[in-house]
């Protein structure tokens, strides 16, 4: 939960190691209950179904609407791979979800995409409605062409993200734009993996894998890159994308993107407008498309363009947030 000089924060490991265990493993909200109806709690919005299947009986405990939001994972990986995953909160999610399908007032997706996925997953489909975040377009300013040939990836490295061939897309960049680069904001359980690939493909001299960055220092690599590059795919327990919040800050950025014909980013990408899509996992088709736009920055000027006035349409994060607002209206 944010924290600032107007924000009053609260969480259950406020409380306790045995609070935290009745949360987690048996959905008790204790002493959390307590805290928000001294706080004059009026609704609750919860991020992602697993946390929403926690929020259901303390929105029940107060008598306060839910909200939840479903942004990917959450309705894709497949029942049984949560299972299997042994998490008890992946656990109760599957084991409990019928219950918030019943008492949760509003489901929130964050792409159509989503939405489709999350009505095939057993949501209700008349409580469900499209509302993605949106991305601050006046603090985001775009930043024009560069000269530099450098390709910008930000994910976190696992299967989804498609990072692997993103590589193997890169090393035959290079051999048509000899002094391009690649830059990949972000860590996760493959970065070793990766990073073998990378010298395996003999790129890893014009590949930097910088880590996770802070939200500024990303915007500001952003700025700093000819493209920025999102080539999702399907993992293997079903996990995909579903829009991709990079997508928006690169369209804010006035930067084009090369991405995969996958998820959500068809609902933020147009193909021929403001980037290119490929299929999944082709990297010579990656690499087309990339080499396409280090090649031709009047082409990237004119993506660039068109994707600001996308996200402006369509993403922009005032109007978001006021429709947001009125749905809470609607709720309380």
């Amino acid at each position: 939960m944010p924290t600032g000089p107007d924000v009053d924060s609260v969480s259950v490991a406020d409380f306790g190691r045995r609070a935290v265990l009745a949360y987690t493993v048996a959905r008790c909200p204790g002493p959390l209950r307590a805290a928000l109806k001294e706080r004059r709690t009026a609704l609750l919005h919860a991020h992602f179904g697993v946390e929403g299947v926690y929020a259901a009986p303390l929105a029940r405990a107060l008598g306060v609407p839910l909200v939840t939001t479903l942004h990917g994972f959450d309705v894709t990986v497949t029942k049984s791979q949560l299972l299997a995953s042994r998490k008890p909160s992946w656990m109760n999610y599957v084991g409990w979800r019928g219950d918030l399908f019943d008492s949760g007032a509003a489901f929130i997706c964050v792409s159509e995409h989503i939405r489709r996925r999350a009505v095939d997953w057993g949501y209700p489909a008349e409580r469900t409605v499209v509302l993605p975040i949106g991305v601050d377009v006046e603090a985001i300013r775009p930043t024009g062409v560069i000269d530099a040939p450098r390709i910008l990836h930000v994910a976190r490295l696992v299967a989804k993200k498609g990072t692997d061939d993103l590589l193997r897309a890169f090393a035959l960049v290079r051999t048509a734009v000899p002094d391009a680069e690649l830059v990949i904001v972000g860590d996760g359980p493959l970065h070793a993996a990766l990073n073998d690939l990378a010298t395996e493909l003999a790129v890893a001299d014009a590949v930097r894998f910088l880590g996770a960055q802070p939200h500024g220092e990303t915007l500001r690599l952003l700025a700093e890159s000819q493209v920025l590059c999102l080539p999702s795919v399907t993992a293997a327990n079903g996990d995909q994308e579903g829009l991709g919040m990079v997508l928006l800050e690169a369209g804010a950025s006035g930067k084009p993107v090369v991405g995969t014909d996958h998820g959500g980013i068809p609902e933020a990408v147009t193909d021929g407008t403001n980037g290119f899509l490929v299929p999944e996992r082709k990297p010579a088709d990656l690499a087309e498309r990339l080499v396409a736009l280090l090649r031709d920055p009047q082409l990237c000027d004119q993506f660039g363009k068109a994707g600001r006035n996308l996200v402006r349409e369509r993403f922009d994060l005032r109007r978001q947030t006021d429709k947001l607002e009125a749905l809470y209206r609607t709720l309380t």
